[in-house]
């Protein structure tokens, strides 16, 4: 590890205690931050770029080590964009290196540089001068080419993770009016350009997406797994609840995406009903093997009404939530393990001894948490009937729930959102967002199975007729 000097002693700290020191300590011991070549000798007190020992306040060193950090988070981006592009054009180039003129001359070559401009992004405004790639055969022959790049289209302006960031601020209950500020300290102050109009502008887009995508064909698609959820939100401008259903699928690939999002009347029967409808209307044909979902009554009723084959699986996160909740807060620490007794169980039959044994255990002194237990029974442990590997996936809500947990979590705190239709849209892009970073489920391979109508017993297939 590195070595940090002070003018008082000599010690070898982690980089990092260094930092948290320097962030979050009052009265402390200022250290400039060395650069990488510094950091890596071992050089003795003294000499040129080390620290010294004087007396600043935790907020002007927290300000000094944020900037510092940001210009070298900044300046490795950039230096790696820059890369990325060159090399970019480098294996374009190379790969039209076989047309020539009748000289022998290559056609495709570099051309300087186009405009520099400046790209908002995660780590910050970076200034980037894209190279310039020239077909000499002219714009009018056949066999021209032009080079666009993958990394850094044409007229962009913000990076993705800047657009996906904007949804997350406003469910957090930020107005149109505060985002600006919000990530100019996030990103610095090229965020001066997204105003409230350009905030707004892309909300419209983003409700014009939504449309198009609640419009899609879903003709011939296989859902195995699906999760569903009620989202609520209060909306800022009208006072009133708002209830957003989202729907999760598995894929017969294993691959987890949106399935469906709907401005809903609470989490009502008829609400849920008018979801599952309009799925199939769009032509989703085939029931889902199992739904896991909470206690929710009315998503229950819908899908068996509209999907009565589904099996149901209730959320262990809500259950044990819910049961705690009934339970004194002295005991609950020590009924919390009780529960995962329950749904760890390698059987189906372990987990029935463990079940009843809570039961028996609280049931005398706290018979309301042990009746929440016990009504539900049947419907908890459903996921014994499916591959074992998909177990820690159907046991719980939890794609929806990690996806808005913290906006969820917070939103009680915040002024709510604007409108009905602006936090649909953000959603729905928040949801897209992190559907590309949803975990696949375990071993796909026995989805195949299971659409083969082959049966599991405690997560084991069984051999035709065995079971």
């Amino acid at each position: 590890m590195p070595r940090m000097w002070s003018a008082s002693h000599r010690e070898s700290r982690p980089l990092h205690e260094v930092l948290s020191n320097v962030v979050f300590g009052g009265e402390i011991e200022r250290r400039r931050i060395l650069s990488v070549d510094e950091l890596a000798e071992d050089r003795p007190h003294g000499q040129e770029g080390y620290a010294v020992k004087t007396r600043i306040s935790g907020s002007e060193a927290a300000v000094e080590v944020r900037s510092q950090l940001d210009e070298i988070v900044r300046n490795g981006a950039q230096r790696m964009l820059v890369s990325a592009l060159e090399d970019e054009v480098e294996r374009f180039i190379e790969r039209h290196e076989g047309a020539r003129d009748e000289l022998g001359r290559r056609q495709v070559v570099r051309n300087g540089h186009l405009p520099e401009r400046t790209v908002l992004t995660g780590a910050g405004p970076l200034e980037i001068q894209q190279p310039r790639v020239r077909d000499r055969r002219g714009v009018g022959s056949k066999d021209a080419v032009k080079f666009r790049s993958s990394l850094l289209p044409p007229y962009l302006r913000r990076s993705n993770n800047i657009d996906e960031l904007i949804p997350w601020l406003y469910l957090r209950g930020v107005s149109t009016g505060d985002f600006q500020e919000a990530l100019q300290s996030l990103v610095g102050p090229a965020a001066k350009n997204l105003s409230a109009t350009t905030i707004n502008r892309l909300m419209k887009v983003w409700e014009e997406e939504y449309e198009v995508w609640n419009r899609r064909d879903l003709s011939g698609k296989e859902y195995v797994y699906i999760w569903a959820d009620g989202i609520h939100f209060k909306v800022r401008l009208t006072g009133e609840r708002q209830c957003l259903l989202v729907v999760i699928g598995a894929t017969r690939d294993g691959t987890k995406e949106l399935l469906g999002i709907l401005d809903g009347e609470r989490e009502s029967k008829q609400s849920w009903r008018e979801l599952l409808l309009d799925l199939k209307a769009r032509g989703l044909a085939f029931s889902p093997l199992l739904a896991a979902g909470d206690g929710a009554l009315g998503f229950w009723g819908a899908v068996e009404e509209e999907f009565p084959q589904t099996r149901e699986q209730r959320c262990w996160v809500h259950k044990t939530a819910n049961i705690l909740n009934k339970l004194p807060k002295s005991v609950q620490p020590k009924a919390k393990p009780d529960l995962q007794e329950i749904w760890m169980a390698e059987t189906k039959q372990n987990a029935e001894k463990a079940f009843d044994l809570f039961v028996a255990k609280y049931g005398p002194k706290y018979p309301k948490a042990a009746g929440c237990l016990e009504k539900d029974r049947e419907v908890l442990l459903t996921f014994y009937d499916f591959p074992a590997e998909h177990w820690v996936h159907i046991r719980t809500t939890n794609p929806i729930e990690s996806t808005f947990g913290t906006v969820r979590h917070r939103h009680r705190k915040t002024k709510g959102s604007g409108s009905r239709a602006a936090s649909l849209a953000m959603v729905f892009k928040l949801v897209q967002a992190a559907q590309r970073k949803w975990r696949r489920l375990n071993a796909a391979k026995h989805i195949l199975h299971l659409l083969a109508g082959y049966k599991y017993e405690d997560g084991i297939m069984q051999e035709r007729g065995a079971a």
